[in-house]
């Protein structure tokens, strides 16, 4: 049989986030990107979502490379997880590469992973695979796009990018080599569709800076920022509005510091000598000449921001003399958090401008007429839309029908396309994938029985109903005792506890009527009677659960 290329998406496509593409050949696997997904409201208690790794650790001697298009957590924040089955170098640039290291360092697994530094216009070379770096523009510097070349073809893997004519660093989106490819021929491009329902182009990042620079002017209050802590540019624009205000910059939330320290280690920020003050410091000035820079724009519980706002952070407490400028926009499913922030703001008397009130924000993703400029560069032969809901995927595969190719493919997490030598590109068949839920320390324990009965926690409440039986004939010698949670309190319902308490004794000498049972079928007897009884007189169904005692 002809050896064919495969590509297999177990991350990213009818979702946002979690992104992760397999493309193997032969004896070899490289994987592109190891993201992960924040839960969704129906995820109780779960802290991350990750993919399923089963057929990469299943073929984990075929892994000969992991590469990272940039350093979001959408793209890395799986890598500790897989790390732990598979043994491979991973290639990134050096912000990317930073980010990760801090990530393994805090999972302990720095000393054991090689974190390679590759330059934009450089390549990572296997046996059966070249990947070319390609420098593109994202809100997060040291964005890359690959072209990997493969015995089908090239493959053109955009990741995450935009088309920036006034960059902060001044380095555009390599088109010209996006352009050279188009010329050479590309077999099959994959590309980001997260904003292809926006019309025309989005925003340059530099328009951020004008924006900050004239709330900085006009302002005689103490400002504080909450952005992205990885939005290096971001970070590097507020500082040059502070400093050509008259303001020291201090900086506050774990992320936040690590990133900024990581970004002058690296020279992507640059900050004048004596510009950066503690934040232990800042009552030393006046409230006109500080600027601090903190985490919190999601509205995260235990972030910095959040924490000044609910008077629980330890230097800095929101009041009326305070600017809060939130230069992020609400990631999908995070409105309700933001907003619950900014009210809070608000009521401390504080002055709050965020994204809709001003342009103190712009996203890091193509809109049409840049994936459109994109596709018409590249040329592609065939197409495949990545990261995104269906629908952006539905959507980008008609824009690049629009744009001229004959062949688009709308994929699945799990489903195999396949590329002959002859350039043949079809869907084949599927392997094990879906996602993993960590909760705590634990990596895929919480089952959907699990989620059910948290789900079921959280609408119903619990009541659970104590008994103490005598080993020998089954007969009750203490209880049953009623106790709810999360329901209603007996005390305030003495007539349904009274009923309980009969209704499950009658439940137990029922069950034992016929001899002695076990005391599985006596809890279950329980349980049953119990429900229909509490359903009837409330219309709710709490969890039931017996504990029984033998004596």
């Amino acid at each position: 049989m002809a050896q064919k290329l495969k590509i297999i998406p177990l991350g990213g496509l009818n979702e946002i986030g979690k992104n992760f593409t397999v493309y193997e050949f032969d004896k070899e696997i490289i994987i592109v990107d190891v993201g992960l997904a924040f839960p969704g409201d129906e995820m109780f208690g779960i802290d991350l979502v990750i993919p399923d790794f089963s057929y990469v650790i299943q073929h984990k001697q075929k892994v000969k490379g992991i590469f990272i298009t940039h350093g979001h957590e959408d793209h890395i924040g799986a890598i500790p997880y897989l790390m732990r089955d598979i043994d491979a170098p991973i290639y990134c640039t050096s912000l990317t590469a930073g980010l990760i290291e801090l990530k393994l360092a805090e999972h302990k697994m720095l000393s054991r992973v090689k974190v390679n530094r590759v330059s934009p216009g450089e390549r990572v070379t296997t046996d059966r695979f070249s990947v070319e770096f390609i420098h593109v523009n994202h809100s997060i510097v040291d964005a890359v796009a690959f072209a990997i070349t493969t015995p089908c073809g090239v493959v053109l893997h955009t990741g995450d990018f935009k088309i920036d004519s006034t960059p902060v660093d001044g380095r555009m989106i390599d088109l010209a080599r996006i352009g050279e490819l188009g010329n050479e021929g590309i077999t099959l491009m994959l590309s980001d569709s997260t904003n292809v329902e926006r019309p025309g182009i989005s925003m340059s990042e530099s328009m951020v800076g004008h924006s900050l620079n004239a709330i900085f002017s006009g302002s005689d209050k103490r400002i504080i920022v909450a952005s992205f802590a990885s939005n290096v540019h971001r970070i590097q624009q507020v500082i040059n509005a502070a400093v050509a205000n008259g303001r020291k910059i201090a900086v506050s939330g774990r992320s936040m510091e690590n990133i900024m320290n990581l970004g002058l280690e690296l020279g992507y920020i640059k900050i004048p000598e004596g510009s950066l003050i503690d934040i232990n410091d800042i009552g030393r000035y006046q409230r006109k000449k500080v600027c601090i820079v903190t985490t919190g724009s999601q509205g995260e519980p235990m972030s910095a921001l959040s924490r000044m706002a609910f008077a629980t952070h330890k230097q800095v407490s929101i009041s009326s003399g305070d600017l809060v400028i939130i230069s992020a926009s609400p990631i999908p499913g995070n409105e309700n958090a933001v907003y619950g922030l900014v009210n809070e703001l608000y009521r401390l008397g504080a002055e709050v401008v965020y994204e809709r009130l001003a342009e103190v924000h712009v996203s890091g993703h193509a809109c049409r007429e840049e994936l459109k400029l994109l596709l018409s560069l590249a040329r592609p032969k065939n197409f495949m839309p990545i990261h995104g809901e269906y629908r952006h995927l539905a959507s980008h595969a008609n824009l690049a029908k629009d744009c001229g190719v004959q062949n688009v493919f709308i994929g699945e997490v799990g489903r195999i396309l396949e590329i002959s030598k002859e350039g043949v590109v079809r869907l084949g068949g599927t392997v094990q994938s879906g996602s993993v839920m960590v909760d705590g320390l634990g990596v895929g324990d919480v089952s959907s029985v699990v989620l059910r009965d948290r789900k079921l926690l959280s609408e119903d409440g619990l009541i659970i109903v104590g008994l103490t039986l005598d080993e020998q004939n089954g007969n009750i010698l203490a209880g049953p005792d009623i106790i709810t949670r999360g329901f209603i309190y007996a005390k305030e319902a003495d007539n349904l506890t009274t009923q309980m308490k009969e209704l499950a004794i009658r439940s137990v000498e029922r069950a034992m009527a016929g001899g002695r049972c076990d005391w599985n079928t006596v809890k279950a007897e329980i349980r049953s009677e119990l429900s229909g009884l509490v359903y009837k007189q409330t219309k709710r169904s709490p969890m039931i659960l017996p504990v029984i005692m033998e004596v």
